[in-house]
C-alpha cells in the first residue's frame, strides 16, 4: 500500500474535526463573554436598587430617560391614584419579587401627579380570588400619597404570550402603553413604576422592593463547551494514531 494513502484518508475527517473544535471553542468563549456581561448587569441592577430614591424627573425630562441607563432606578413622588381605571396583568410568579411565588395579577393603576400628568403604577400583586376591588376596598387609597418605586419600561410580547383580554380587563404583558391605549387613559409616561412603598391598608395589592435574582450559570456552560473541545481533540488524535499504525502494518 502507498504510505501516503492513510495520510490522504485523514484530510476530510481532520477538516470536520477542526471545524467542530472551532465551533466548540467559540461557544465556550461566548459563554465567558456572557458571564462577564451578566456579572456587570447584576452589579449595575444591584447598585440601582440599593441606591437612595431620587425625585421623579419632571415631565419635560421624560423623553431623555433611557431604558438601558435608567431602568430599575428608585424614585419617589406624590400622586393621586385613579382606582376606577385599574387594569390586571396576569403573572405566574416573579423573578424579581421572591415573595411572589404563585399565579395572580399585578394591579396597574394610572396615577395623577401634582402637575396633572399621568404615570402608571404597578401597585403590586393580588391573588386570583382578590381581583374584585370589593374584596380589598381598604387598599384603595383615596387621598394623595407619596410613594417610592422603581422605573420600569414596557415588556416585549413573545410569540408564546396569550392574547390580551381588554373586555375582561386582563392583560398578559406588562405593557402599560398598550393598556393605556386600550382603556383610553390618554397620554401617560413612557415608563411605569413598580411600587415599593407604602404598603396599602389591608396589605393588597402587595407592593414590595425588587431584588436581583438573575441566574448566572455561564461559567459551567463555558467549562462544558471547552471540555467537549478537549475531548474531541484527544479522541481525534487517538483515532489518527490508530489509523497511521494500521497503515504502517499493511503491506
Amino acid at each position: 500500500m502507498n504510505a501516503e494513502a492513510p495520510r490522504r484518508g485523514l484530510v476530510v475527517p481532520a477538516m470536520f474535526a477542526i471545524a467542530a473544535f472551532a465551533v466548540l471553542i467559540a461557544l465556550g468563549t461566548w459563554q465567558v463573554e456572557r458571564k462577564a456581561w451578566k456579572e456587570a448587569l447584576i452589579d449595575t441592577l444591584t447598585q440601582r436598587l440599593e441606591a437612595r430614591p431620587m425625585a421623579l424627573p419632571p415631565k419635560e425630562q421624560w423623553a431623555n430617560l433611557d431604558q438601558n441607563s435608567d431602568e430599575f432606578r428608585r424614585v419617589w413622588f406624590r400622586v393621586e391614584f385613579i382606582h376606577s381605571q385599574e387594569a390586571l396583568v396576569y403573572t405566574a410568579g416573579s423573578a424579581l419579587r421572591p415573595d411572589i411565588t404563585g399565579p395572580g395579577y399585578w394591579v396597574f393603576t394610572p396615577a395623577r401627579l401634582t402637575d396633572g400628568s399621568v404615570v402608571v403604577v404597578n401597585r403590586g400583586f393580588v391573588p386570583a380570588d382578590r381581583i374584585d376591588t370589593h374584596t380589598r376596598g381598604e387598599g384603595q387609597i383615596l387621598n394623595p400619597v407619596e410613594i417610592v418605586g422603581a422605573l420600569r419600561w414596557p415588556e416585549v410580547r413573545s410569540i408564546f404570550t396569550p392574547k390580551d383580554d381588554p373586555a375582561g380587563n386582563v392583560w398578559y404583558v406588562r405593557d402599560h402603553l398598550a393598556i393605556a391605549a386600550a382603556k383610553h387613559w390618554g397620554e401617560v409616561a413612557p415608563f411605569f413604576i413598580d411600587l415599593e412603598a407604602p404598603l396599602p391598608p389591608g396589605g393588597l395589592p402587595r407592593a414590595g422592593p425588587l431584588t436581583v435574582q438573575l441566574r448566572n450559570e455561564h461559567l459551567q456552560y463555558a467549562i462544558t463547551w471547552f471540555g467537549l473541545a478537549g475531548v474531541l481533540a484527544v479522541v481525534f488524535l487517538l483515532w489518527v494514531r490508530g489509523r497511521l499504525r494500521q497503515g504502517a502494518r499493511e503491506p
